[in-house]
């Protein structure tokens, strides 16, 4: 029996709460057949690492891959050196091309699927940066992406967004990187929700314009585009954006509020996935998609729909926080045997954020031991002065 938690509420008050809700997620073996999915992974700093922890923070390579080998024993694919692993947010371009590097050689190891984030976070936003600037940026990291045999995810750029005059610099900048391409890429629209710096993207900050300039971009360049991930948080403008597509482009929902409508679809189409939150609910992502394939949609809907709770919570403002409650879920789960992060982004949300996380991970069956995860949760509350019972199943 799990003891009590004593948790603090949003009032500043205290409840107590037992934990043990854990469910067995059923797997059934074999791919996923009517949707794909991509996971997109977190990294594990090392905190023994003798060194600056909030600007020369190191990887534990060890535990960060692993994490990806349990991705893909779930039969997801990996979304790599994305913003859910601090990319541009703690992680910069030398880090990301030893995570690419590294990562590449374990999917061809395990047979698992992998796509890799590149952009143009080697180059410093400012006025002296030119378009001829930005291209050159994303050349040398595309270029890096195929050489090690991944696919392309092809990110926003801050630098871009800061030094485009319109429109007209986004098609072309675009349309001379995707005519280099050796295959098809997916895109990133990443919403300033997730990274302010984005804000105008494409050239307006109207997303009726935005979204206008992004299909000429995919219209113009259709054979190189593999689909589009786009992470505005508004499912209506996704299920808009879906119906206007190329046919065979597809849609990869980033939508971390609304992903159990977008991947099941309507009459009209369906959106595949490229999700953060994948990284903290995979059990249950997995079982729902198998599901789906199934056509099993009571068992998909009360599958992902327990998840969504944590998901909203996990992702809400400051939203390009949410890669803190990612790494607190692995933490509570046993994948990591700490709460640090590269850039020290454990500090980015409050002891009761993560006290009402648990509660919703526990309430989702998202805690594969709720008994470590309780453990794991009183030491994080007795460092905030929140005092705990003592006492220990020899599990730490």
């Amino acid at each position: 029996m799990v003891k009590q938690l004593t948790l603090p509420d949003k009032n500043g008050n205290s409840y107590e709460y037992h934990a043990g809700n854990h469910k067995a997620f059923i797997l059934p073996e074999g791919p996923f057949k009517s949707r794909i999915a991509f996971s997109a992974a977190h990294v594990v700093c090392d905190p023994l690492a003798d060194s600056d922890p909030v600007l020369r923070s190191k990887i534990d390579w060890e535990n960060t891959l692993a994490y990806r080998r349990h991705l893909w024993s779930m039969g997801l694919s990996v979304a790599e050196a994305m913003d859910t692993a601090q990319r541009g947010m703690g992680l910069n371009w030398e880090h990301a091309k030893e995570l690419i590097r590294r990562s590449a050689a374990e999917a061809k190891a395990a047979g698992g699927r992998i796509a890799c984030g590149a952009g143009t976070d080697q180059l410093l936003p400012g006025p002296s940066v030119t378009l001829s600037d930005v291209q050159a940026a994303y050349e040398e990291q595309c270029e890096f992406v195929e050489q090690h045999n991944s696919q392309i995810i092809l990110m926003a750029s801050r630098a871009l967004a800061d030094c485009a005059q319109g429109p007209e610099d986004y098609e072309r900048i675009y349309a001379n990187i995707l005519r280099q391409v050796s295959k098809p890429v997916i895109l990133h629209w990443l919403g300033d929700m997730f990274d302010p710096s984005l804000k105008g993207y494409w050239g307006y900050k109207n997303l009726d314009d935005a979204m206008e300039v992004c299909l000429n971009v995919i219209w113009d360049n259709k054979d190189k585009v593999d689909g589009i991930k786009i992470s505005l948080l508004d499912a209506s403008r996704e299920i808009e954006m879906r119906r206007l597509l190329p046919p065979g482009v597809k849609m990869y929902t980033g939508d971390d509020f609304n992903y159990p409508e977008l991947i099941k679809g309507d009459e009209h189409g369906y959106s595949h996935a490229l999700l953060g939150i994948f990284d903290a609910i995979a059990p249950a992502a997995a079982a729902a998609l198998h599901a789906l394939d199934d056509h099993d949609y009571d068992s998909y809907h009360a599958l992902l729909e327990n998840t969504v709770p944590l998901s909203r919570h996990i992702f809400q403002a400051p939203t390009y926080s949410y890669k803190t409650g990612i790494v607190f879920m692995a933490y509570l789960n046993g994948h990591q045997s700490h709460f640090r992060m590269i850039g020290g982004a454990e500090s980015a949300r409050s002891i009761v954020h993560l006290s009402e996380l648990f509660v919703l991970a526990d309430q989702a069956g998202l805690l594969s031991d709720p008994e470590l995860a309780a453990e794991r949760m009183k030491l994080v509350l007795n460092v905030a002065g929140i005092r705990q019972e003592e006492y220990s199943s020899g599990k730490l």
